[in-house]
């Protein structure tokens, strides 16, 4: 008789041993496919990151639109809260805090063509004065990018 309860004890060890390797081999794929999906994310901001910063560098993209999606971008980089982009990048971030407040895609659509003009002057006056400070700020944000993705 305790021949039959150690063999069912066996067998029961036995069985939650091979569905706990299950487990673990799906968990252990799970982690694989997380990891791959953040390191495709990270190699999207990085090219993002890159190209914006290019075409500003090149006058292909408007300061001001550049700015605020580098921001974005950024801050959306693993670890920008240590990073202190805005500390590092301060005329980018100058920028963006100057102009975030003005309405874009449907909501410029309802603005009049005086209130359009001038909002369009204001931006335009900035991104003359910040333009220096801005670009040397996309030297550093290349600079960045190529470290991190080394």
């Amino acid at each position: 008789m305790i021949w039959v309860a150690i063999t069912v004890g066996v067998l029961i060890i036995l069985g939650l041993s091979v569905y706990a390797g299950i487990l673990f081999s799906r968990l252990y794929k799970q982690n694989q496919q997380v990891a791959a999906g953040q390191a495709k994310r990270l190699n999207y901001l990085h090219e993002s990151i890159a190209t914006i910063s290019l075409a500003m560098q090149q006058g292909q993209c408007e300061l001001s639109e550049g700015c605020i999606r580098l921001v974005v971008l950024l801050d959306n980089l693993p670890n920008a809260e240590k990073a202190g982009f805005a500390q590092r990048f301060p005329k980018i971030h100058e920028m963006y805090e100057r102009i975030k407040h003005m309405p874009t895609h449907d909501a410029r659509k309802q603005l009049s063509k005086k209130e359009l003009h001038k909002l369009d002057r204001e931006r335009e006056q900035l991104e003359v004065d910040l333009g220096e400070g801005i670009q040397a700020d996309v030297v550093q944000v290349i600079a960045l990018i190529k470290a991190e993705r080394k």
